[in-house]
């Protein structure tokens, strides 16, 4: 008999837990796009949908066995694993199409490893995600604070979005945590890599957005942003000036100032991201990464005062 589709979803994770439910039940399964009959499993567009399918004589069986694993609301049947439930709670947004979620947590490194293509990395919704959270950002500053030059609303903005402000979001409300990254980016300690962080939290605000447009993003961010907004007007400045304060702290002390270089950089030239070293006499005192050199600067220079404090 030819095969039957009997299960589809835009969750690779819960194609996953299908196809493993079924075979712990001795049916054989696979994923198939437009063709029932393809070997590879295979999601249609990035987007897009993966289905599940049996040889037609188990498909009534397939189907009870993934109807006994469902619970039921009312009319709406619930995912049979919802491994984000908790980030859903944090972030105070649930996801209509959960799918898109796992897409925003899915790193490259994940999707490079799998072979049938058919699992999307995060980094267009990390495009999308950084325009998103530019406008809300903009539109924040324009209303709450139409009295201050557009000098002094940059340097807020330039704050509020800095790697280092978005990865402190992303470890408020645990997203390291949801991350699906690859077995070498796991080893190698992604989960707590600041611009992999502030990455994925731009592509959760993309997904927020897809999901529930605009005024959902919008609340989604006043409520995360909100607070650093309020701090970066209060300062009506970009925040302390760590190259300052670490050159006067070594003026003081009688050594030699401050040398920034660039230890690496990757990623395409519209998105790069910078590896920065703060040296003083030939010692490296503080390696930060940004999405701008002077970014990545000020925090090599902030964790040159902290090496300087604790070494006193």
């Amino acid at each position: 008999m030819e095969p039957v589709v009997v299960f589809t979803t835009r969750s690779d994770i819960e194609a996953s837990v299908v196809t493993a439910l079924l075979d712990s039940r001795g049916i054989v399964s696979f994923r198939v796009t437009g063709n029932p009959q393809a070997l590879w499993p295979m999601a249609m567009s990035p987007l897009g949908e993966i289905r599940i399918a049996v040889p037609g004589g188990d498909a009534d069986e397939a189907r009870r066995i993934i109807e006994s694993h469902r619970e039921d609301v009312g009319t709406r049947v619930i995912r049979l694993r919802d491994e984000f439930d908790d980030l859903q709670q944090r972030i105070g947004y649930r996801f209509k199409d959960r799918g898109l979620l796992e897409h925003a947590l899915t790193h490259r490194s994940r999707a490079a490893e799998d072979v049938s293509g058919g699992v999307y990395d995060n980094e267009s919704l990390e495009f999308l995600g950084d325009a998103v959270l530019g406008l809300v950002v903009a539109e924040a500053l324009f209303r709450r604070y139409p009295d201050s030059s557009e000098g002094q609303k940059s340097k807020i903005k330039a704050a509020v979005v800095s790697t280092q402000s978005l990865a402190r979001h992303a470890e408020g409300i645990r997203l390291g945590e949801h991350l699906l990254l690859g077995r070498g980016e796991e080893k190698t300690g992604g989960r707590f890599k600041q611009a992999l962080l502030a990455d994925a939290y731009e592509a959760l605000i993309a997904a927020v957005y897809l999901d529930g447009g605009l005024p959902a993003a919008a609340t989604f961010l006043e409520r995360e942003l909100g607070a650093a907004i309020a701090a970066g007007a209060h300062q009506d400045a970009v925040g302390p000036d760590y190259k300052s304060a670490l050159q006067e702290r070594l003026q003081a002390s009688g050594r030699g100032l401050p040398e920034y270089r660039v230890a690496s950089q990757s990623g395409p030239d519209h998105r790069k991201i910078f590896t920065i070293e703060v040296v003083v006499s030939g010692e490296i005192l503080g390696t930060a990464t940004g999405k701008a050199k002077k970014e990545a600067e000020q925090e090599a220079a902030r964790l040159a005062l902290l090496q300087l404090q604790t070494s006193n």
